[in-house]
């Protein structure tokens, strides 16, 4: 005969609960990251906070909301659109299906951006405001303006520039690149689509089904945007004012090129932390 089943520890409770999300994951990048970060989020906490769920937080609502939250990440869609948020740079930004997703890659324009003073910012195809509030919040005497073709996507980034206190100096614009601009800036950022059409089909689902197809694709070679906002880029910078233009990692001599073509100098292609390129960078010195 056997005893009485011994109930489970907290540990063993938890381990229990990532181990049936993580297997409903397999096909994610890391299934049991995900698994932690939608159990927290379910039990209104932070994934570093888990190991203080006692055996009795494990109620049925909780696993089922858990559990309901794995099957939207096994279905596809990207953890931070489940969340709600997105950790970028210093700070946590808002993310809704109308905004891109930031992504690690794109700190290394801000990063770059950082390197150099500045003290107006321009952000063009804003989106969630990650990069523009980013630079906002680093550099307190700077003011800026983010534009997006989306209102819905300009309210994202009101939001998030709420959130990060930075609202008195950020003006959002709903404009196709210049069209609704004027003055100059000592500083112009962008992560334009560029994404060409015949490479939409091999991106990752979630990309492909939750990000907005207008932030990932021009519908041509993937080059547009550098071309429009190059050729209209030096009306708007001072003498000495930088550019900054994020790429695909196969786009560095193209863009250099289109800006040198536009009277641009000292042009520079960066690296992100896995070596591809990532960032463009140039003068304005006409």
């Amino acid at each position: 005969m056997t005893g009485p089943q011994e109930a489970p520890s907290r540990g063993q409770a938890l381990a229990r609960a990532l181990a049936l999300g993580r297997d409903r994951l397999v096909n994610a990048d890391d299934p049991l990251r995900d698994a932690q970060l939608l159990l927290a989020h379910a039990a209104g906490l932070e994934r570093g906070q888990l190991s203080r769920l006692e055996v009795e937080d494990f109620t049925p609502e909780l696993m089922a909301g858990y559990l309901a939250l794995v099957d939207q990440r096994a279905a596809g869609r990207p953890v931070s659109k489940i969340l709600g948020y997105r950790d970028f740079w210093n700070h946590r930004f808002q993310v809704t299906e109308d905004v891109l997703d930031p992504r690690p890659d794109t700190e290394t324009l801000v990063e770059a951006a950082l390197a150099q003073p500045f003290e107006r910012v321009l952000d063009l195809g804003t989106g969630s405001g990650c990069i523009l509030l980013s630079l906002l919040a680093e550099r307190t005497a700077a003011s800026g303006i983010g534009t997006d073709l989306s209102e819905a996507a300009l309210n994202v980034a009101r939001a998030n520039a709420r959130a990060l206190g930075v609202s008195e100096r950020v003006e959002f614009r709903v404009s196709d690149w210049f069209s609704a601009l004027g003055g100059v800036f000592d500083l112009i950022v962008s992560n334009p689509p560029y994404i060409a059409l015949d490479e939409m089909p091999d991106l990752a689902r979630e990309v492909r089904e939750h990000d907005p197809r207008m932030a990932l694709t021009d519908e041509g070679d993937g080059l547009a945007a550098y071309r429009a906002i190059s050729a209209q880029a030096g009306r708007h910078l001072r003498r000495g004012g930088r550019i900054l233009l994020e790429i695909g990692p196969t786009q560095g001599a193209d863009v250099a090129r289109i800006l040198r073509a536009a009277g641009f100098e000292t042009v520079e292609i960066l690296p992100d932390l896995d070596g591809r390129d990532r960032v463009v960078s140039a003068i304005w010195v006409a």
